[in-house]
């Protein structure tokens, strides 16, 4: 195992060492080279404990300077430390995963609630290398829901929020992106471009390629309308602000507009699948709807939205006709 070093990437510096032939990152998340050093010392001064519940808290730590929606890992953690927290990875076993999901279902949780707690520890094991010592199984991954807003629904929904700027921004800008909730909360105005008429969604930094993709996408006339009024407006460096500062998260000012509304059974979420069938029953191609999305592989997009096209194998049902 080599020794750190600190690397420029991407106009941020970030540490990294050779394990095993593999390349390790740190991203240090500063263009400040002193800086860059103090908090590599900070790092390297914190001893990982070879227990789950040591190797989850300094994964959680780590998602700290990384992650939008940590507290998020944190909630999934709380659940699962009593039964995961005191063992060593190697003491993770199929019949220990089934046991847990077992004991949550019984408590009325989900499938996919079961599952996002056991990928927390999952991630954090294998964030430490020590992955390989423990054997997982995991709830099935819930079938995608096929329930997207009309453009009714979506016009009710801004009309609810009018009471929340950062809320009805965050909405608007969702059907007009695709784009995921973490990205939009991530975005900061230098990334958005009024002469261009672009929105670049990627941070462009030394994390984007662990990142899931995310795409640069024309402004909307709609869009554009809002991002000028809270241009004009802004207070800090994200698009989507309250109080003068970033909004970390528009759980509950969506769920309190979706009520008013009378929407159920809806999350932010709803809008990113909204925007793609809508795009898909407009007809646009299937590679096009991938790219706006940030998909890697449009056949993840065929596959969820070719059905809403509106000539979806109407040549195979022509072929039939007798």
């Amino acid at each position: 195992m080599s020794e750190w070093r600190i690397r420029l990437y991407r106009g941020k510096y970030a540490a990294v060492r050779s394990i095993g032939g593999q390349t390790e990152r740190y991203s240090l998340r500063t263009a400040d080279l002193d800086e860059a050093k103090r908090r590599l010392a900070d790092y390297v001064a914190k001893p990982v404990g070879d227990t789950v519940g040591a190797l989850v808290a300094a994964y959680i730590a780590d998602k700290k300077n990384t992650a939008i929606r940590w507290k998020d890992l944190e909630g999934s953690w709380k659940q699962a430390a009593p039964t995961f927290g005191h063992l060593m990875p190697h003491q993770i076993t199929r019949d220990l995963c089934r046991a847990y999901r077992d004991e949550r279902y019984a408590k009325g949780r989900k499938p996919a609630t079961v599952r996002k707690e056991l990928e927390v520890v999952r991630a954090a094991v294998n964030f430490h290398k020590k992955g390989a010592q423990a054997v997982f199984e995991l709830p099935p991954q819930p079938l995608p829901k096929d329930r997207y807003l009309t453009r009714e629904e979506a016009r009710s929904l801004l009309k609810a929020a009018r009471r929340f700027s950062h809320v009805r921004a965050f909405i608007a800008l969702s059907l007009a992106t695709g784009a995921r909730q973490s990205a939009l909360l991530e975005l900061t105005w230098d990334r958005v471009d009024f002469r261009r008429g672009t929105i670049s969604l990627a941070l462009n930094d030394v994390l984007d390629e662990s990142r899931k993709r995310r795409a640069t996408v024309p402004m909307t006339r709609r869009a554009r309308r809002y991002l000028r009024v809270l241009h004009a407006a802004r207070t800090c460096d994200h698009v989507i602000e309250w109080g003068g500062r970033r909004v970390l998260s528009v759980k509950k000012g969506f769920a309190a507009a979706a009520a008013r509304s009378g929407l159920s059974d809806v999350t932010p979420h709803i809008l990113r699948h909204t925007a793609a069938s809508w795009m898909a029953e407009k007809g646009v191609p299937i590679f096009n709807i991938a790219k706006y999305l940030g998909h890697s592989d449009s056949r993840i997009t065929e596959k969820r939205y070719a059905k809403l096209q509106p000539d979806y194998l109407k040549d195979a049902a022509a072929a039939l006709d007798y």
